[in-house]
């Protein structure tokens, strides 16, 4: 795919690994749509701010009447309430299903259409090392998670004949304000930015980021001894 030809819409494009998504577009000659809740907090040269909530039907309806030339949309915008599944407030739960999966979901049936329509183009949904195994402290994230990557395989079957290409990105931790409060190994959003730009360029269905991400991958075939040693 020529990038430097193509339009792309980044969610929650104002800060942390979205903000690295759409300055590595613009590196490469995209025009670039920042998706951001408040849109002047969009504050990178070359971009386009536009409002954008994912999780408010009429948000993403406004958003795809007034871009209506994008080829490319990169649904990145997250929320991590680090709801446990079991003790956690049912709202904070529902948050994050209703941001990484409908809120995903919603963004595709919006501008899945005006890709086809425009000739064709691609969809990566950013997702995560967590989509394929999970943590009680972060069940809620994990649960939706894992729910988008459902949700990327049918619309990847769903959307092939209309020559929209649905790719997902897995990554482990980077070093953002989502996860500022986690010890351990962070990637540098702009190098797993550059990773994401170039499989969309090659039109990879998967990319997989980092280590955390393959590993989580390759435990998937050990089944649940593989995924959770710590079981008796």
């Amino acid at each position: 795919m020529d990038l430097s030809t193509s339009t792309v819409l980044v969610t929650g494009a104002n800060r942390g690994f979205g903000r690295a998504l759409a300055a590595e577009l613009l590196s490469r000659g995209a025009t670039v749509y920042a998706g951001a809740r408040n849109p002047d907090q969009v504050d990178l040269p070359g971009a386009k701010p536009i409002a954008l909530d994912i999780t408010d039907s009429t948000s993403v309806a406004a958003a795809a009447e007034a871009i209506g030339d994008v080829t490319i949309l990169v649904n990145n915008a997250g929320s991590s309430t680090g709801a446990d599944l079991l003790a956690a407030d049912l709202n904070n739960i529902r948050l994050e299903m209703d941001t990484h999966y409908f809120g995903t979901l919603s963004m595709v049936r919006a501008f899945a259409p005006k890709i086809a329509a425009n000739g064709g183009g691609t969809i990566l949904n950013i997702l995560s090392g967590l989509s394929w195994v999970s943590f009680p402290e972060l069940g809620a994230y994990c649960a939706a998670k894992s729910a988008e990557w459902s949700l990327t395989n049918t619309l990847r079957l769903q959307l092939a004949d209309q020559g929209i290409r649905v790719s997902g990105l897995h990554v482990g931790y980077m070093d953002t304000d989502m996860v500022r409060a986690v010890d351990g190994p962070k990637s540098d959003p702009a190098d797993i930015a550059r990773i994401a730009v170039d499989g969309i360029a090659t039109g990879a269905y998967e990319i997989l980021a980092d280590n955390a991400a393959r590993q989580a991958q390759a435990a998937l075939a050990g089944g649940v001894s593989a995924l959770y040693p710590q079981l008796p």
